[in-house]
């Protein structure tokens, strides 16, 4: 990984709003190291061995897993699965091995429906996610899944095919695990789920599709980057009081969507409280372009951009040119055209998409999110806006 904040961003740093923020640097670094949600900078992973054994038993017996969880319980582990798993073999399930199926995102009845009945059709396994055991959409998908699974198979059959990854020692799904004798993993109450990719509330359903040592790996080089990450921190953070509140992350390959939105969701639930943050959105070029190309260039300068670059990919000859050397072209010049636009620019590169390398980015990620939440003077580890659309719908129902 190599990120390039100087070349596209300097000339627009007030350095004096820079110099004021690096000054916290060490307070800062005290700060995570006190905090009590802290567990993602040296996780335990000794649990890896058992995810594998338990994958390579949902194999045997199911030609899908379904992953009932949603925000900090799917977002990384579907970010990264879409990385690792092709595009169009996805189309058509049945020309699949396997395939990892990511529900409870949504209330939709349509969806739900269609996939009530393609679950009629296939052998299934279940992970359900969820510390409290009382999210709304995972309770809900996770009883209409079961239903289908109760009229499929025996009840010693459904026991080998529910999977629950939730709180060591509380909530429903604990209990349920308990009286029902379900294989489990732990979410450790040190991590919260925006930050948890190195617990089995991500490497379980992950180990379907890549190689999670490497990832974990990866994962442990990133979390010793802490000096480029306060500096990315702190260019953050001075956007912001420059007036850009906006941090468009931009990719060219379309595998990354996901990773895009998880970013969103990293960012916005750590720092938008008390009024303040930078609001994150992601875009996909060259398709994106077409739509939003020309505010970016001429609209509002609210915004600077952060590109994922990546060196190396799949090749692809069209009329004697690789198209991959031509998006790489795209990029650049995209990037040179929005800098003369008065649009700043960080680059961050990667050589290849491995899971190494995902693992590293994705540390590198949480300690720019933690840093960037103290340097605005919030709390990094929770989200209280969120329990306020959660009570207005509890009192409804």
């Amino acid at each position: 990984m190599k990120l390039d904040i100087a070349t596209y961003m300097d000339k627009f740093l007030d350095k004096e709003l820079v110099k004021k923020y690096c000054s916290r640097k060490m307070d800062v670094f005290q700060k995570l190291d006190a905090a009590d949600m802290n567990g993602w900078l040296s996780p335990d992973v000794s649990f890896v061995d058992d995810i594998l054994k338990v994958r390579d038993r949902v194999r045997s017996q199911s030609s899908c897993l379904v992953v009932i969880g949603i925000g900090g319980s799917f977002l990384g582990s579907c970010a990264l699965y879409s990385m690792f798993t092709p595009y169009f073999k996805e189309q058509d399930f049945k020309e699949q091995d396997f395939k990892v199926i990511f529900a409870g995102t949504t209330l939709s009845s349509s969806y739900m429906s269609e996939l009530l009945e393609y679950l009629e059709t296939v052998d299934f396994s279940i992970n359900v996610i969820s510390k409290s055991g009382t999210t709304m959409e995972t309770s809900l998908t996770y009883s209409a899944i079961k239903k289908v699974m109760e009229k499929k198979y025996s009840r010693e059959d459904i026991k080998e095919r529910i999977i629950i990854t939730t709180d060591p020692v509380k909530g429903n799904l604990r209990r349920e695990v308990e009286e029902e004798g379900y294989s489990s993993f732990v979410i450790p109450d040190n991590i919260g789920g925006r930050y948890s990719l190195l617990t089995a509330a991500h490497l379980f359903p992950l180990s379907f599709c890549l190689d999670i040592k490497e990832l974990i790996e990866g994962y442990f080089e990133g979390i010793k980057r802490r000096d480029e990450a306060f500096s990315y921190a702190v260019i953050r953070r001075s956007m912001f009081d420059q007036g850009k509140v906006v941090e468009n992350f931009v990719t060219y390959e379309n595998n990354f969507y996901y990773y895009m939105e998880w970013l969103k969701q990293l960012f916005g639930e750590t720092e938008g409280k008390n009024g303040v943050g930078v609001f994150p959105v992601s875009m996909i070029h060259t398709r994106d372009l077409h739509s939003l190309g020309q505010f970016i260039q001429e609209g509002n300068k609210i915004i600077y951009e952060t590109f994922f670059k990546i060196k190396k990919m799949k090749s692809c000859d069209i009329d004697g040119r690789d198209l991959h050397d031509m998006n790489l072209l795209v990029e650049d010049s995209v990037i040179s055209a929005h800098v003369s636009g008065g649009v700043p620019c960080i680059v961050l590169e990667l050589d290849e998409v491995s899971p190494r390398n995902l693992g590293e980015v994705s540390a590198f990620f949480f300690l720019v999110a933690a840093f960037s939440g103290y340097l605005f003077d919030v709390n990094p580890f929770n989200q209280p806006g969120v329990e306020v659309y959660k009570s207005e719908v509890r009192s409804r129902l």
